[in-house]
Formats: C-alpha cells, sequence, structure tokens
C-alpha cells in the first residue's frame, strides 16, 4: 500500500510532515499563496510514492511547482517524471502506464519514491535550513523500512540530506554520478538529477541513468 500522508496510521504519521506543517515560514508562506491561486492543487508536503517495504528508495530534492505541488505524487506532472517512471518501467520497479497523472494507475513494485524536502521550495531551492529541518522526517522513512536494501539520491542536495540522515560525513561520501557508497549497511547509489536541464544540456542522458538502475538491479539480485 502507497504511504499517504491520509492514512491514518502511526508510520504515516512518522514518516510524513502534516498537510499544514508550520516547520518552514517561507516554505509555509509560498504554500498558501499557491492555495490562493491555484485552489485545486494538491498545495501540501507531498508523501512518499510506493510500498512502505520497498528495496529501493529514491531521494529526489523538492517537489516540481507545476509537478508535485499540483499533482500530489513525487515526481509527477513535469519531464523528470517522464524519465524516471519510464526508467522504473523498464527494469521492472513499476509497473502500468505513467500519464503525469496520480490517477493513471502506475503502481510501484519495491520501489519507493520521496523527495528530501516534502513542500516546493520558491525557484526550486530549499535553503539549507529548509533542509535540514524536513530531514527527520526522511531519517524516518529510511529507518522504518526493515527491508530497504539501496538508497538512490537524484542530484547532490538529495546525496548529501540521505548521507547525514544515515549518521555519515560527506568527506566520506562524496557525491558523483554513477558512485556507490557503502554507509550504515544500506548502499546510496548516486545520480545526476533526472531534470529537464540536464538532459537538455546532456549532463545525464538516458542511458546514464539506464547504467545506474542497471547496477542497482544487479546488486539487488534483479537481473
Amino acid at each position: 500500500m502507497p504511504i499517504s500522508s491520509a492514512a491514518p496510521h502511526s508510520q504515516a504519521a512518522a514518516t510524513e510532515p502534516s498537510p499544514d506543517c508550520p516547520l518552514c515560514p517561507r516554505l509555509v508562506e509560498f504554500r498558501e499563496e499557491w492555495r490562493a491561486k491555484e485552489p485545486d492543487w494538491f498545495n501540501a508536503p507531498v508523501p512518499t510514492f510506493g510500498p512502505a517495504d520497498a528495496s529501493l528508495l529514491i531521494v529526489g530534492l523538492a517537489p516540481g511547482l507545476r509537478g508535485a505541488n499540483r499533482t500530489g505524487r513525487p515526481f509527477t506532472g513535469d519531464f523528470a517524471g517522464d524519465l524516471l517512471y519510464a526508467t522504473l518501467i523498464e527494469f521492472g520497479f513499476a509497473q502500468g502506464d505513467y500519464r503525469a497523472d496520480p490517477n493513471d494507475g502506475l503502481v510501484l513494485k519495491d520501489a519507493a519514491v520521496t523527495n528530501a524536502v516534502r513542500c516546493v521550495p520558491p525557484q526550486n531551492k530549499p535553503a539549507s535550513g529548509e533542509i535540514n529541518t524536513c530531514r527527520p522526517f526522511l531519517s524516518a522513512t529510511i529507518d522504518a523500512n526493515p527491508r530497504l536494501k539501496g538508497i538512490l539520491a537524484l542530484g547532490r542536495i538529495a546525496h548529501d540530506s540521505v548521507v547525514k540522515a544515515l549518521g555519515a560525513r560527506l568527506r566520506d561520501a562524496p557525491f558523483a554520478h554513477g558512485a556507490v557508497h557503502r554507509l550504515d549497511e544500506i548502499p546510496l547509489y548516486d545520480s545526476y538529477h533526472c531534470s529537464r536541464y540536464n538532459t537538455n544540456t546532456g549532463v545525464l542522458t538516458e542511458e546514464m541513468f539506464r547504467a545506474v538502475f542497471r547496477r542497482i538491479s544487479a546488486d539487488l539480485g534483479r537481473s
């Protein structure tokens, strides 16, 4: 069952902020601004998508304004989701059709997707204090899953937050695309973020992204 902020069980309360989370004043102000502008959008902390006992946790930066902040599902409604979910389907971590709609019926298989910062930040740039404030939710998401066998960080900010959530030092696990770090018995895999900017500029190609998932699939015994 997907983790949902609407679920009344204790795990969801531990791993997800409340819909009206007050912890980051700047993000609260931005949320309220967009609730007024677009009352039909999700406009709340975006919960983790996928089974709570997934072997693979994928961590992005933060919800996109017109993507996950609008739809309520991570990486849903923008280009990054097109590439991420197509790759998850290709490698058997997802089943169904991705149509950039949270009601498309897409199901994650042994993988879950979340963000280092659960609320949309202005200009897609969370402040360091906001990243730190939101990290307990990431830590709780990791700690709540006894079957977790790997974490994929999409981009440096997600990488840094995962490293800190695992209690390791950044200098012991520098970010690099394609790198694998062994932290707290959980391998951390690095990839450049699958944003439109990175793919348009050639920083990340589809084959580079597939190669990361090929390594993960092999390490998890899925290929």
